[in-house]
């Protein structure tokens, strides 16, 4: 992948091609993605990418997110990603709350880079498999706000060493779960900031197991 100031480099020229005159500077592709200057100017000192708002750039400018992330040529793609699709949901975000996950209907087709594949399981796997925002920093280092996880849906049970996405009454959340001798399950933050938990197995339901985010796989 990319660096973020390459990336940033190559929104600059997206832009300047779309009509804007002048100078592109960083607060232009601020706009452009519907981030803050500071927010921009934040993650950009953190190289971290704004992952779901590049995503929708990509969508409105019909550009293709391999060649801005990765240099990919977008027809050298056709073939092997055309089968490489998993259902991505914008609307949803774990960690501080969220609606009614397997009942929303509001998703998009989001395309997993193909190396991506085995390691999630095999192409037949995909079907199983489905995307959703982070927010928060409870999981930091290893989950960063506004990044794109995958969960993988048949992977339910077993607690084993693993973050899984879950539902409480409290609402929707991703943390890392292990089964206790007792029976119950700590639910643990990798953000030390943050302390563990411990909580009866029907006290949450286990929407699926996190495999992975964009640009990591787990």
């Amino acid at each position: 992948m990319l660096l973020v100031n390459e990336i940033i480099e190559r929104l600059k020229d997206v832009l300047s091609t779309d009509g804007i005159k002048g100078k592109i500077f960083d607060k232009d592709v601020a706009d452009a993605l519907s981030l803050s200057q500071a927010n921009f100017a934040t993650m950009k000192n953190r190289s971290k990418i704004p992952f779901s708002n590049i995503l929708d750039f990509c969508a409105i400018k019909k550009i293709s997110i391999n060649w801005l992330l990765y240099n990919q040529n977008p027809g050298s793609l056709v073939d092997s990603t055309d089968k490489y699709w998993i259902k991505y949901f914008p609307e949803i975000s774990v960690s501080a709350g969220g609606g009614a996950y397997d009942s929303d209907e509001n998703y998009e087709n989001i395309e997993v880079p193909p190396y991506f594949v085995d390691t999630l399981g095999g192409e037949q796997n995909l079907k199983n498999i489905e995307a959703i925002n982070v927010i928060g920093d409870s999981m930091e280092p290893t989950l960063n706000s506004n990044n794109i996880i995958f969960v993988d849906k048949s992977i339910k049970s077993g607690f084993r060493d693993g973050i899984y996405a879950f539902t409480t009454n409290h609402g929707l959340f991703v943390k890392r779960i292990q089964k206790r001798v007792d029976g119950k399950l700590d639910i643990i933050s990798d953000n030390k900031d943050y302390p563990a938990q411990i909580m009866k197995s029907d006290e949450l339901e286990i929407l699926g197991k996190v495999v992975g985010s964009f640009g990591m796989v787990f």
